[in-house]
């Protein structure tokens, strides 16, 4: 099932991915690092069963700080099926997953959209989620519409400045905005089941960089302002430093200090706003990041 000239994502690199890779490191085969029951995200999406995640090989972004950089990049992965992949996701229904969490999948859409509709006809009832840094056109999203349940944009950058050095992408913001948009017009405001476990809704996340709090400002006070309490935001201080970065970036070589985020924090308190998760104690450790190299799909799907 060709994409020619594939414009899936707003890189638009119109290559044709039946013969060779695109901007996001990609052909037209599905590939995924891992598939597992995951207990660190958000706990209206986690709860005690764990987020059925399937995280996807590649990347349109390529954000520098990247800390899945060795799956973004194309490093590591395992060629699938549709078909697979619609067993995967039945497979994380019947280990008890509270939902499907499709982890970059941007330039996977067309693929993903087949699986899950031959999922749902043989018994998938898991609200979807779509896990995104929010780099992407409303054409791709409106392909999901129905489909997906629950999005899960981060909302990166407010200034070009950040968003060119760390992304290259300078047109983020507006992009991202024109993105969240037309997801919040799929899902509508959040719904609970009576366990608190999210079943349609968006949650938006914003990763704090140190040295960038005014740029959190920015992008929390236009959240606020555009949505209220119609969605949901994540306030996260999970950044890791990444082996190297330092020399390039001598900015992003630390972990984000405790006044940082606490001030980020006390801007939101401030906003109004309520319908926030935010983290406590130590978050950037290794525990955020799954092992991608020792994912063994057969063995998965036995």
């Amino acid at each position: 099932m060709g994409q020619k000239l594939c414009n899936l994502c707003p890189r638009a690199c119109h290559v044709d991915r039946d013969h060779t890779r695109g901007r996001c490191h990609e052909t037209n085969a599905i590939r995924i690092a891992r598939a597992s029951l995951h207990k660190w995200e958000e706990p209206c999406l986690s709860g005690t069963r764990g987020s059925g995640t399937v995280f996807f090989t590649g990347c349109p972004l390529g954000c520098v700080y990247c800390q899945n950089g060795n799956i973004a990049n194309g490093q590591n992965g395992t060629v699938l099926s549709p078909e697979e992949l619609t067993r995967v996701f039945l497979k994380l229904q019947d280990m008890g997953a509270h939902n499907i969490n499709l982890v970059t999948p941007t330039h996977f859409v067309p693929q993903i959209r087949e699986s899950l509709e031959r999922a749902k006809a043989k018994g998938l009832t898991l609200p979807v989620v779509y896990n995104t840094g929010s780099y992407e056109t409303v054409d791709t999203l409106k392909q999901l519409d129905g489909l997906v349940d629950i999005y899960l944009p981060d909302l990166k950058y407010f200034s070009e400045e950040p968003a060119k050095r760390y992304s290259h992408a300078p047109d983020y913001f507006p992009v991202a905005k024109d993105a969240i948009s037309e997801m919040f017009r799929q899902v509508g405001t959040p719904q609970f089941d009576a366990d608190g476990m999210m079943r349609k809704g968006l949650i938006c996340r914003h990763l704090i960089l140190p040295g960038w709090t005014e740029d959190s400002r920015s992008v929390l006070r236009y959240l606020w302002e555009t949505y209220g309490d119609d969605i949901y935001v994540s306030i996260m201080d999970q950044y890791t430093p990444m082996p190297g970065i330092e020399k390039q970036y001598p900015e992003l070589g630390r972990t984000v200090t405790p006044e940082e985020y606490d001030a980020v924090v006390d801007y939101a308190v401030d906003l109004g706003m309520t319908h926030a998760f935010v983290q406590e104690g130590e978050a950037a450790s290794e525990s955020f990041i799954p092992d991608f190299e020792h994912f063994d799909l057969a063995a998965f799907l036995q």
